[in-house]
């Protein structure tokens, strides 16, 4: 009976650290600036995405889309701490923008999303 359930618990263990590493898998923002749906002042915006761990920056990306307009590819800072994308959206006019991004984590997943802004 004891060895059942010493090979259950061991079981459990291996399932759970399997779990907990395809949860920290992914790169995700923990912070951004600006902020999602914030309304920031132009026309140069400086840009800085955070994420929960280490990411490949000369693999990943930032582009900024507005309506109407040809989405723009931003220059990623190569000196920003391993964690994040640093740019700066220059010459922005007044309206709606979205960024979006592309990383590649240290473990080889790529994520992406977006954040809306507004410049005033």
């Amino acid at each position: 009976m004891y060895l059942f359930i010493l090979r259950r618990l061991s079981v459990l263990v291996i399932v759970l650290m399997f779990v907990a590493s395809l949860a920290n898998a992914h790169a995700i923002v923990v912070s951004a600036t600006p902020a999602q749906n914030a309304v920031v002042s132009g026309p140069n915006v400086p840009i800085s995405l955070k994420f929960n761990s280490r990411i490949d920056a000369k693999r990943s990306r930032l582009t900024l889309a507005t309506a109407g307009a040809e989405p723009q590819n931003l220059q990623i800072v190569e000196s920003a701490p391993e964690d994040s994308l640093v740019s700066e959206a220059k010459g922005l006019k007044t309206g709606a923008y979205i960024l979006r991004w592309q990383v590649l984590a240290s473990d080889g997943h790529i994520t992406r999303g977006e954040v809306p802004f507004n410049v005033k």
